[in-house]
């Protein structure tokens, strides 16, 4: 008997072209049944009822006639979509099988309890329409899925609330505005072992970053209990992302992102055979907690990226974790929709001003910036009252509310993370959105003005008003090649993966005090001596951010490192630059716990910075977490491609004591691919460039230190702003001695700073001088490339 006349299919007798058959998530699911069972990918064994088996199911009920006189009351406004949608449901459920289609289910039911040596098997019940998860048609969840459905009669019940369920309000609302006729559309039901991850986890997962389109990192999202809180966006899930490339080499743990979400409840059985489920507050405990270890973490990444290359696109799944065996299956797999399809020739750049106070954050999505009125809806009986353009503020999201998400200019939500309803239907509208902010609904009211700005990267934020914010196109359908190369200046790494397909030759500038301030967040020392502080309240809020961690100062390597290697990712495997902490004395008090380890300093801007601080007791055990973080980086993490950068050196001497205490600490410059370079920004730098090029493997000049100390001239001055200038014969001179000196030992030499993008004749005159590497900010790129490119042309 062939496919098409068969009532009921096993997944593994099923292929991915078999979408009019059995749906996309049913052909999907047997794809992976059939082909990737053998590559470690575990899908819940099962079978699906046919598209045929539906019809036929609906023709022996007579409801063709009772579907479009329905439908056509709909069109002509003689009933409500309410109404009609229950009216069509109704007649289904009460609806029988015909006698063969209720004996292919039951039988198949059986032989599935038999395989897995189970009497009554309970069973998650899916829909699958053969009009759902089509490229064309991204919008999932318009039909049910019902779990823990257990027993024959219960089956056939579900079976019949599944078939129901293709008349949801939203469904038919769905299929009107995708243009497809109601008549056409039928649904498969997919029978499969349910997984226990109501006493496990669950969650969804993408095989690229579902806000840059980053294409070599996987996204997981995950929860306690079953997936869909994770979903519909009820909770604020864990966040876990790991980079492809390195996967696969022996040892390593590339996980870039590592976030405990809030995960406020959790999704239960309710106790019943029928596929109800209730959800119930977690404990203290699961909400601290993370729902997978890093080998979950790791495991999970791997199916992902052999599910994707598989498939030959980037695939949006759903995964779920058995809470018995711990084994982890794949229960959904589909063709992620938005970001891999985005042809990119220009990159909006969002810059923000002035603003009013900060109102709320959250996790953005998105990287625009929107300002407008609040329209505040908590309950989805009342979209009726929303205004167009309005941004739309509400607890959490479903398909129910995508027709006035269309018409927002903005999205914020209470709960929720990167992967719930509210953000994936927001990026596919082109919307920022902040989900996650845990109480938007109470804080914000209608009619108030904001802003929305998701332009900050992973975090975004609701001021209070109408900002001021500009918008800068970066545009990369002609960009030009150069010798010269061009690399960037990042230092936020929540926003690094913004910038991946700028054509950088790397990272020439990593600022690591910009992840200790934003991340990190405490003054390692107070990490180090924590018993002994004195302040009570920065003690109090450090317990709270390093409870995690038997160890503080692991706290302090550990989001050191994972908030780097998203630098050192984007750029992999070209050479990213990091430059050890350089904040100044007055900066590194500000750190929680900092103010008792600081000197107060006249001029902090020449003092107690920099390199003199690695190997002085007062800091050294600091530095020594900076350099374990270094370590994790490149050697437990993989990203080798990272280049140490000492700042603020004064002498040979000084260099000498700093890599002293580097090699104590396991970095040894030249073991392992080790490099490290030292910044050029001092006069003793270019004055003695030939010994510390013996010392470092290449010099990165500071421009604005260099012309600061040069001339005299203090940079944050505004008195003197008109004598600060890198384009002072001055400043020129040490520029062109530096590039000479170090080329002459052998040691490569760049530059990062602005001036090259602001002023051509600057970047003429570097390439005229030999400069290695120009390092820009993202925004500069294309400008300095087309100014490098001329210069190199005149040049010849």
């Amino acid at each position: 008997m062939s496919k098409a006349n068969k009532n009921v299919i096993w997944f593994e007798d099923l292929s991915r072209g078999d979408v009019a058959l059995v749906g996309g998530k049913n052909s999907s699911l047997g794809e992976m049944v059939q082909q990737l069972g053998s590559k470690g990918i575990d899908v819940p064994p099962g079978f699906a009822t046919t598209s045929d088996a539906f019809r036929a199911f609906i023709k022996a009920n007579n409801l063709n006639q009772v579907i479009a006189d329905a439908m056509d009351m709909l069109d002509h406004g003689k009933r409500t979509l309410a109404e009609t949608g229950k009216a069509v449901r109704a007649a289904i459920v009460a609806g029988d099988f015909p006698d063969d289609i209720r004996e292919a289910i039951l039988s198949a039911y059986r032989e599935l309890s038999e395989r897995t040596g189970n009497t009554e098997l309970s069973v998650a019940v899916r829909s699958s329409a053969t009009a759902e998860d089509l490229p064309d048609a991204s919008f999932a969840g318009q039909q049910e899925t019902f779990l823990n459905v257990r027993g024959e009669a219960a089956l056939l019940s579900t079976c019949r609330r599944c078939y129901a369920s293709l008349f949801t309000d939203r469904a038919i609302t769905y299929r009107k505005i995708q243009g497809f006729d109601h008549n056409q559309v039928a649904l498969s039901i997919g029978v499969q072992l349910m997984v226990r991850s109501d006493i496990g986890g669950s969650g969804v997962m993408f095989s690229i970053d579902t806000e840059s389109g980053f294409d070599k990192v996987v996204l997981i999202n995950a929860a306690w209990g079953l997936g869909e809180n994770v979903v519909q966006g009820a909770v604020t899930p864990d966040e876990y992302e790991v980079f492809k490339p390195l996967l696969d080499k022996p040892g390593l743990k590339p996980i870039v992102e590592k976030t405990c979400g809030a995960k406020e409840i959790k999704m239960i059985y309710a106790g019943t055979e029928g596929g109800e489920t209730r959800n119930v507050p977690t404990s203290k405990a699961e909400r601290g907690a993370y729902v997978l270890s890093d080998e979950e973490i790791l495991n999970l990444a791997r199916q992902a990226t052999t599910i994707e290359k598989h498939y030959g696109q980037a695939m949006d799944m759903e995964w779920a974790k058995d809470g018995e065996t711990g084994k982890l299956y794949i229960v959904q797999a589909r063709p992620e929709t938005v970001q891999s399809r985005i042809d990119v020739t220009a990159l909006k750049s969002y810059t923000l001003g002035k603003t009013g106070k900060t109102l709320l954050t959250g996790l953005s999505v998105g990287a625009a910036v929107r300002a407008g009125r609040v329209c505040l809806i908590e309950n989805v009986k009342d979209i009726d009252k929303f205004i167009d353009g309005s941004i739309l503020v509400t607890s959490t999201t479903d398909p129910d509310w995508v027709p006035i998400m269309k018409r927002a200019a903005a999205i914020v939500t209470d709960h929720g993370g990167r992967t719930s309803h509210a953000a994936i239907v927001s990026r596919e509208l082109g919307l920022p959105a902040i989900v996650g902010t845990g109480n938007a609904t109470h804080i914000l009211h209608d009619q108030q003005e904001v802003t929305i700005s998701c332009a900050g990267g992973e975090d975004g934020a609701v001021y209070e008003g109408i900002a001021e914010y500009e918008v800068t196109d970066v545009h990369l359908d002609h960009v030009p090649a150069t010798k010269t190369r061009i690399m960037l200046n990042l230092a936020d790494p929540s926003a690094a993966f913004r910038w991946w397909r700028l054509p950088a030759d790397g990272v020439g500038l990593a600022r690591m005090e910009f992840v200790v301030n934003s991340a990190v967040k405490v003054h390692p020392m107070a990490l180090v001596n924590f018993d002994t502080l004195k302040d009570e309240d920065a003690k109090a809020e450090i317990a709270e951010l390093t409870r995690r961690y038997a160890n503080k100062g692991d706290y302090f390597v550990e989001t050191l490192a994972r908030g780097l290697s998203r630098i050192a990712a984007v750029a992999y495997p070209k050479p990213v630059i990091v430059r050890m902490s350089d904040f100044k004395t007055n900066e590194y008090a500000e750190l929680l716990g900092g103010h008792a380890f600081e000197p107060k300093e006249e001029n902090p801007m020449i003092g107690f910075r920099g390199a003199s601080r690695y190997y002085s007791d007062d800091y050294r055990a600091g530095f020594a977490l900076e350099c374990k973080a270094i370590k994790m980086l490149r050697e437990e993490m993989g990203f080798d491609n990272v280049v140490v950068m000492i700042p603020f050196c004064r002498s040979p001497d000084e260099a000498d004591k700093v890599l002293a205490v580097m090699a104590e600490n396991g970095l040894k410059r030249g073991e392992n691919g080790m490099q490290v370079y030292v910044m050029g920004e001092i006069p003793s730098n270019v004055i003695r460039a030939a010994e510390f090029a013996t010392r470092f493997d290449g010099f990165s000049i500071g421009s604005n230190d260099l012309t600061q100390l040069t001339l005299g001239v203090d940079r944050d001055s505004g008195e003197l702003a008109d004598l600060f200038s890198e384009a002072d014969p001055a400043v020129i001179w040490m520029i062109e001695t530096l590039i000479a000196r170090a080329h002459e030992a052998g040691a490569k030499v760049g530059l990062c700073g602005q001036a090259p993008s602001n002023n051509p004749a600057f970047a003429k005159l570097l390439v005229q001088a030999g400069i290695d590497t120009i390092s820009v900010t993202p925004d500069s790129f294309v400008a300095v490339k087309e100014n490098v490119a001329e210069a190199e042309k005149s040049a010849k």
